[in-house]
């Protein structure tokens, strides 16, 4: 008989799937990354360990070589690039393999937030850049 951790490991994200996984997990850690990827290598045991660390965060992976238009979505760039959503709330997003005190820290950093304090500020922002948006002119100068 085979046993199996509560965590789902690491769960593929597709275009069909990405929407449903970050709006249903309280805590979504994306990894894009593609086969070739020397970085992205190096990276996937310390994103596997974390994802064995944290039983109540779902730790996903996109394969940016077979969803190019997801990858093209979130412009990814450069790979690994890793995201953080919380509450379908982008935390974190940055290129580069995160060596494993780096990953625990954004996960740890981003527990500690306070949601409602988050959706506020992103909602006067929001307000902020629509009040920015240049008015037409009426000429004079």
């Amino acid at each position: 008989m085979q046993t199996r951790s509560t965590n789902l490991a690491t769960v593929e994200l597709t275009e069909g799937n990405f929407q449903d996984v970050v709006t249903q997990n309280d805590m979504v850690v994306v990894d894009f990354w593609a086969p070739w990827c020397g970085p992205c290598k190096g990276f996937a045991p310390i994103f596997e360990a974390a994802s064995e660390r944290h039983p109540d965060v779902v730790f996903a992976k996109v394969n940016t070589d077979e969803q190019q238009a997801l990858a093209g979505h979130f412009a990814i760039r450069s790979i690994p690039t890793i995201m953080l959503f919380r509450e379908q709330v982008l935390l974190f997003s940055q290129p580069g393999a995160l060596p494993a005190e780096g990953l625990q820290s954004v996960i740890t950093q981003a527990r500690g937030l306070d949601m409602q304090q988050i959706r506020k500020e992103i909602a006067e922002q929001e307000g902020e850049q629509n009040e920015a948006v240049p008015q037409k002119s009426t000429g004079g100068g």
